[in-house]
């Protein structure tokens, strides 16, 4: 009997050592946690935790940039992430100095944002490549290119604002009167816009004084001096004209 008594007894014991041990274990796995160490060589681009504050368990404190090839993100619709496939090519242009670089998609996400109901899309640019962290760039991915595609230009100053958005002034040479043409504008180049639609090809425009313009107001076209002499050369002069000055109708 007594022996059972002490052999309970050190099993008792042993179960304490056991336990204390576990314990240190635990206080010395967390008080390493004090301690942080980055898992790769990197850029803190950002520290989420002050001097003395009590942080919880998984909170951030720095955020790394991990060295290496960086990503070019960028948003695409829906109506066209079908076109960005994986391995295709994009022009990067950089904001600040103009500097080009070449890049390939390497991941575009599976689901929309909740929010913008956009795809993201991440390029993958050359290895050598380097550009500042949060660095604003200009993406033209090549399968949504426009090039090659016919398109209607017009000045900038061609432009008016109404209630349904953007408009021009429409001639029409049968009646020397101007109409409101709403139109959409898809992208903007130097001193002009590229028009999506809304007009047709051969349309004559207004592009001077379309704030002093009133729909159904008559108006006539301006000639230069040089316009006018060059008439006499011209086979079809009234065609000639009214093309040339589309752009000057007044």
């Amino acid at each position: 009997m007594e022996l059972d008594r002490r052999q309970a007894a050190l099993d008792s014991v042993g179960a304490q050592v056991r336990q204390v041990q576990a314990q240190l274990s635990a206080q010395t796995n967390q008080a390493g946690y004090a301690d942080l160490r980055a898992t790769a060589a990197g850029v803190i681009t950002g520290v989420e935790a002050e001097p003395g504050q009590v942080i919880a368990l998984g909170a951030a404190v720095v955020r790394l940039a991990v060295d290496g090839p960086l990503d070019v993100v960028f948003s695409v619709p829906e109506s066209r992430i079908g076109s960005m496939t994986l391995g295709s090519v994009a022009q990067v242009r950089s904001w600040s100095d103009g500097t080009q670089l070449a890049a390939v998609v390497r991941e575009k996400a599976a689901l929309a944002d909740p929010v913008t109901r956009t795809f993201l899309v991440k390029l993958a640019l050359d290895a050598k490549a380097r550009l500042p962290l949060g660095s604003t760039v200009t993406v033209v991915p090549r399968a949504l290119s426009l090039k090659g595609q016919p398109a209607i230009k017009l000045p900038t100053s061609a432009l008016k604002q109404d209630k349904s958005g953007s408009a021009v002034w429409v001639f029409d040479s049968g009646t020397m009167t101007v109409r409101s043409q709403p139109v959409a504008v898809v992208a903007a180049d130097g001193n002009e816009v590229v028009i999506a639609s809304g007009l047709e090809p051969g349309m004559l425009v207004v592009t001077a004084g379309v704030h002093v313009l009133s729909p159904g107001q008559k108006v006539t076209v301006y000639r230069s001096a040089q316009q006018a002499a060059s008439q006499a050369g011209v086979q079809n002069p009234g065609a000639t004209a009214a093309a040339q000055a589309a752009s000057e109708v007044k």
